[in-house]
């Protein structure tokens, strides 16, 4: 793509140098040439509901941005039609990459394929999209996720104990690696899985209704495992109705504003915090080096359906009482007077 650009304008400019149009005419066609050979990246959302996102999009903007290429941002507001739209469109525009954070991985396959014929890098970030042989997949170890939420919950006190899932969507490629690490430890340490829900377009509200929907099952476990911290914050508020907050052992993940408060005030025992920001820059530099033609040569490889394909990914980090200021307010993620708004110092 950005070869075939590169051609055009330099027929463009010689045709006009030849008409002998001037050399304001001359700087005119250089600048577009200039514009037209910036790299083209096509950035299609799941949402913005869920807090990280607007911190993934504006990281991966920036240094994309400072590498020389122009951003184009879609947010298909949880329709995955809407989302297959979107990149329809990108392919029309013809983009050097498309970056994807996918609603139903299931359903892109051959949108995706479609992109690739068009000799389009395609990156899943965050969420695998299974066997459309992207050219990266970019996210969190989200076993090591589930490994952390659940030894928490141990830690505190689960062992041998009872517990509920509160799961994300099984579109979302990422919530069966999380399920996985989750029920390992479960499983190691004879903490009984009483029931396990999944939130559909993780929407949190679905978890509160399940907590005031099935409060005797609520009242028999002694944790609650949340898909991410907006459904803790559903079930929590749920919980507090039943005044049950900070009597039941709570985990999620995101370090979402509201869970860091939580966590100083003691209604949710952890969540686990993914450094969006390096996960958004470095995707960004892959993006760019994807376009350039690069290989990429520091990644892993994974399965998909029987294609090796490249997959990167970063370690999240457990946030505990213990540990927030260090890895939350020192890093700068949130600031110490939001985090410990509700708290008198």
């Amino acid at each position: 793509m950005r070869k075939y650009r590169r051609i055009c304008c330099l027929l463009l400019c010689m045709a006009m140098l030849l008409t002998g149009c001037g050399q304001n005419i001359t700087n005119e066609v250089v600048t577009k040439e200039s514009d037209m050979d910036k790299i083209q990246i096509g950035m299609s959302f799941d949402s913005f509901v869920i807090e990280r996102w607007q911190r993934d999009r504006d990281v991966f903007v920036s240094t994309a941005k400072e590498l020389g290429a122009d951003v184009n941002v879609q947010n298909a507001n949880g329709d995955p039609e809407e989302q297959i739209s979107q990149i329809e469109y990108f392919i029309e525009k013809k983009m050097d990459v498309i970056v994807i954070i996918s609603i139903d991985s299931n359903l892109l396959k051959d949108v995706v394929q479609k992109a690739k014929n068009a000799g389009i890098k395609v990156i899943a970030y965050d969420r695998m999209i299974n066997g459309a042989g992207v050219d990266l997949y970019i996210s969190f170890d989200n076993e090591m996720v589930g490994t952390m939420m659940a030894q928490a919950l141990v830690d505190a006190g689960l062992e041998n104990g009872k517990v509920l899932m509160l799961c994300g969507p099984t579109t979302d490629n990422n919530v069966k690696y999380v399920d996985t690490g989750f029920r390992k430890v479960m499983d190691v340490n004879n903490v009984e899985i009483v029931d396990s829900m999944n939130a559909d377009g993780w929407k949190a509200e679905l978890a509160g209704s399940y907590i005031y929907d099935h409060m005797d099952r609520v009242k028999s476990v002694d944790g609650i495992m949340c898909g991410n911290d907006s459904i803790a914050t559903q079930a929590i508020r749920a919980l507090a109705e039943k005044r049950m907050a900070g009597k039941m052992i709570v985990v999620g993940q995101d370090a979402d504003l509201e869970a860091c408060q939580r966590i100083v005030e003691g209604t949710q025992l952890m969540t686990v915090y993914k450094p969006v920001e390096k996960l958004a820059q470095a995707a960004a530099e892959y993006a760019i080096k994807l376009a350039n033609g690069d290989t990429i040569s520091d990644a892993h490889t994974m399965d998909d359906e029987g294609k090796q394909i490249p997959y990167v990914f970063l370690k999240p980090i457990a946030v505990t009482r213990e540990n927030i200021d260090n890895v939350i307010i020192n890093s700068g993620y949130h600031l110490k007077e939001d985090v410990y708004l509700n708290i008198r110092q």
